[in-house]
Parts: C-alpha cells; sequence; structure tokens
C-alpha cells in the first residue's frame, strides 16, 4: 500500500501467512514472490532486518516481517517466502512462511482495527477482514521501515 490510502472496492490483495496469523498486502506495492534463499547478515543491524540477497544485479534488504510486527522470529526453511515489495522509492524483501491466496476486496469487508489503546497496532495494521479462514489484518508497508529508513528511501 502506499501512503495512507486504503484499497478501494475491486482492489487485489494478497495474504501471507506468520504462523498462524493471517495478513493482507496490497497486490499493487507486490513486484515478485521467490522462495527463500539465505542472506547476508549486515553487523549491527536491528534484529528484523535479516541480510540482503541479490535480487538480478541489486542489493536487497530482507526483512523478517513476524520480528518486525512483533510476532517473534521466523524461522526461515525452504517453503519460506520472500515477498519483494515496493515501499516508497525502495524495494524490500518481507520474510513469510506463505503466501495464501489472492482475496478481492468487496464493499463494508474491510474494518479499522479495533482500539485497544496501543497506537503501535494502528502503524502496522490498516485494517481487518474476515474471511473464511479467520480474520486477516491489512498491513501498512509505509511503517515496515523504521523511520530513518523510510527518510533515506
Amino acid at each position: 500500500m502506499t501512503s495512507t490510502a486504503l484499497p478501494s472496492s475491486g482492489a487485489e490483495l494478497v495474504t501471507v501467512a506468520i504462523g498462524e496469523q493471517q495478513f493482507a498486502i496490497d497486490i499493487m506495492s507486490v513486484r515478485e514472490i521467490r522462495g527463500w534463499t539465505a542472506s547476508t547478515p549486515l553487523p549491527n543491524a536491528p534484529s528484523h532486518f535479516l541480510g540482503m540477497i541479490n535480487l538480478r544485479g541489486s542489493i536487497l534488504p530482507v526483512v523478517d516481517l513476524g520480528a518486525r510486527l512483533g510476532l517473534g522470529a521466523t524461522a526461515a526453511d525452504r517453503s519460506s517466502v520472500v515477498i519483494v515489495v515496493q515501499i516508497g522509492t525502495r524495494q524490500v524483501g518481507l520474510l513469510v512462511d506463505a503466501v495464501c491466496d489472492i482475496l478481492a476486496l468487496t464493499d463494508g469487508m474491510l474494518q479499522s482495527p479495533p482500539d485497544i489503546g496501543a497506537p503501535e497496532v494502528n502503524e502496522f495494521v490498516a485494517g481487518v477482514m474476515t474471511t473464511d479462514h479467520g480474520i486477516v489484518s491489512l498491513l501498512c508497508l509505509d511503517n515496515i521501515l523504521p523511520a530513518e529508513d523510510r527518510q533515506a528511501a
């Protein structure tokens, strides 16, 4: 998702799994879906940055999405997936457990996240929706990178 605008009815969302939870990403932000390959760590990087990979000659930072969302580190293995997304002017890889589905957003499907008095929730979750597989949180990709990294983007 670019900026804080919510996708409109008819927009398509890619759903991904992190553990038992599902999250949605606006398909317009997704550039590529890749299988997991080991990344090269960066010294003194935050724990949610796994490192970097070579994407056809370009260096791509990879973020452990589970760790960034406060859900714990993802144990990357051969079944893990890296979703390459566009955040501002930068491309970033997001490590997830699996890609689940593509949802078409319908009128009334997207609701505001519950107000639990923690502004951090709204930093990452733009909305929630129910599906046959449970509750899916729509991610706001704008805040996946820390503020200092977004400034450089």
